[in-house]
Parts: structure tokens; C-alpha cells; sequence
């Protein structure tokens, strides 16, 4: 799988130059979140991109705010690195938490896939979940056919946060044929549900 493909439309290009090179700016200090910042002692706020750097920021952060309970997410465009986010959102899943998104949230792309991570996912109406394909090395996902290697480095994530089999690739597929990865489509209310994105 490629590292660099699930961020939203244009900011894949300007994102896969930046953290390419983040990670190879020295260690992150211990009081550095990054993306995330604390509303409470349970609370926690997430907005920007999810790239190399973020396991250790959520690292961090948890260890500072070990009652943590919940994640709001505000303006998350998506990831610039595919297992970077993968992993995170695993450990998020594993500690149990709640992601909700406020009226005001907009998240697309990887960061969709961030969400997922919550075992109890919530939103208000006015949030906005954008879905698109991804691309990389020359090659977009759907130019692979069905069950290729390279579709299951996400269908297996979403199994692995509570999707079965069946769900897990309906809504894979879906998105990558939502849009292509330049442009991005905003799900509707409809689609939300039908792709079982928010819990009971």
C-alpha cells in the first residue's frame, strides 16, 4: 500500500511533501500533541491532518490525560500516511472511546477512517463526512480489481474496529468509487446510515 493517499483532494499534493520529511526532524518532545489539544480531563480536541508524527502525539497526549474518554473532531482533512493512521486509530479503538463530530466538523479522506475508530460514533447535523479514492505510484484504487492486495489494508482495518466482513468492503468500495482522488463527495444523511458509520 502506498503512504500517501487517503488526504482530501488538493492538499495530498502540498501534505505528501511536507510529512514525508516530518519525521526526520528530530524526537518529539513529550508535551507535544500535536493535532490533538484537551478540552477537559476527559475531552479531547482533534483537528489537521493525521500524519507520520501522530501515534506519538496521541502517545503523548494520552499519557498527560489518561482519563480521557472522548475525541471531538473539528477540520480533519485526512492522512498523509496510510499505517501512521491505521495504527493510531487502533490504539484509539483499543482504549474505547467515544469520537463525536460537532455541527461545525469537516472531516474527509483518512480522517473519516480515524473515525471509525470510535466504538461509540456520533455526530450533529451540519457535520460533514467526505469520502474519495485513493492514489499512488501511478495507479489509483480502482484500477486494481476486486479483492487485490491493495484494497485490504483498510477493509481489514475496518474489520478489525467492528465491520463485518460484508460491511467492511461495501463501504470500502463505495468510497473509492465515490470520487475519484482529486475531487472528493460529501455523504449524504442516507449514506451515513446505510454504511453504518454512526453507532446505534
Amino acid at each position: 500500500m502506498k503512504s500517501i493517499h487517503k488526504n482530501y483532494f488538493f492538499i495530498l499534493l502540498i501534505s505528501s511533501f511536507i510529512f514525508t520529511n516530518c519525521c526526520k526532524e528530530g524526537k518529539i518532545s513529550p508535551s507535544d500533541y500535536g493535532i490533538f489539544s484537551s478540552q477537559d480531563e476527559t475531552t479531547a480536541f482533534m483537528e489537521g491532518d493525521i500524519n507520520c508524527k501522530t501515534p506519538q502525539y496521541w502517545k503523548n497526549y494520552i499519557a498527560a490525560f489518561p482519563n480521557t474518554t472522548k475525541i471531538i473532531m473539528g477540520n480533519c482533512p485526512g492522512s498523509s500516511d496510510d499505517e501512521a493512521n491505521v495504527k493510531v486509530a487502533k490504539e484509539v479503538h483499543a482504549q474505547n472511546l467515544t469520537i463525536h463530530l460537532p455541527a461545525t466538523a469537516e472531516i474527509a479522506s483518512g480522517a473519516v477512517d480515524f473515525f471509525l475508530a470510535g466504538t461509540t460514533r456520533t455526530r450533529e447535523a451540519g457535520s460533514k463526512i467526505g469520502v474519495h479514492s485513493w492514489s499512488g505510484g501511478g495507479k489509483k484504487a480502482t484500477d486494481y480489481p476486486v479483492g487485490a492486495e491493495e484494497h485490504l489494508l483498510y477493509i481489514n482495518y475496518y474489520i478489525d474496529v467492528g465491520f463485518s466482513q460484508q460491511d467492511a468492503e461495501d463501504f470500502y468500495y463505495f468510497t473509492i468509487h465515490a470520487a475519484p482522488a482529486s475531487d472528493i463527495h460529501w455523504m449524504t444523511d442516507d449514506e451515513i446510515d446505510q454504511y453504518k458509520l454512526l453507532t446505534p
